[in-house]
């Protein structure tokens, strides 16, 4: 008789171990998955770096004489930089060629009244009088975009991701929206090789959205690859 609850505790010592198993297997499966988001991550980051070094030391004579055409053009500034918003609502310094006038942000205001504008934050013109000749230019094939190697290199930006918005934009952005910022901000997109400019913002959104669902690091490679014609034709961009 005194043998009967020690047989009992035993037997549910036993049935214990499925479920510790069962854990265990599930722990696996979350290192699993974290090694292999890990993973992903390094290969794109060492990727991203690797890429922008190498432009910026092969492109840097040609670099150098888009400075002087923008200075000659239009004294003051070469680069343009701007707060935006990157991952997770980080702000950072946002680097462009100077494609404008230097007082462009005083004559946006006059722009926006005149023309009646009721989005001002994503006030954007085709044929908009503050940008120069050089700057019609650079614009046109995205030369004014290759600063961002540097936020690339520095880790605020990656080659490719949803493109960076300003902070007034992200203010009046609905829940949906803010998904987009969910990963890091990178130069092109996969918007930016559909349409450019010519994509309305609720359709760069969905694109977006859906770029975040299955980015990879070969998804990245082709997105880059379509980058080329797009940036050659100059379709959508101004």
């Amino acid at each position: 008789m005194n043998r009967m609850p020690q047989q009992i505790f035993l037997s549910s010592q036993v049935f214990v171990k499925p479920n510790a198993i069962g854990e265990l297997l599930s722990y696996w499966a979350r290192l699993r998955y974290l090694l292999n988001v890990s993973t992903k991550r390094l290969l794109i980051r060492s990727f991203d770096v690797f890429v922008a070094v190498v432009a910026l030391l092969i492109l840097s004579p040609f670099l150098l004489i888009v400075v002087c055409c923008i200075f000659i053009n239009s004294p003051g500034a070469i680069f343009y930089c701007q707060k935006r918003v990157g991952v997770n609502g980080r702000i950072f310094n946002f680097w462009k060629f100077r494609s404008m006038v230097v007082n462009a942000e005083q004559q946006k205001d006059d722009l926006i009244s005149d023309r009646g504008v009721v989005d001002s934050v994503r006030f954007k013109m085709k044929e908009d009088p503050r940008i120069t000749r050089v700057g019609r230019f650079i614009r046109k094939y995205s030369i004014d975009e290759l600063p961002q190697l540097w936020n690339v290199i520095k880790g605020d930006m990656s080659l490719v991701g949803p493109r960076p918005p300003v902070p007034k934009e992200v203010n009046i952005y609905s829940s949906s929206d803010r998904r987009r910022m969910r990963i890091i901000p990178g130069i092109t997109c996969i918007w930016q090789v559909s349409g450019r400019s010519e994509i309305p913002f609720e359709e760069q959104v969905k694109l977006d959205e859906d770029y975040i669902l299955c980015a990879s690091f070969w998804t990245n490679l082709k997105l880059l690859l379509r980058t080329i014609p797009a940036v050659l034709f100059g379709k959508g961009a101004y």
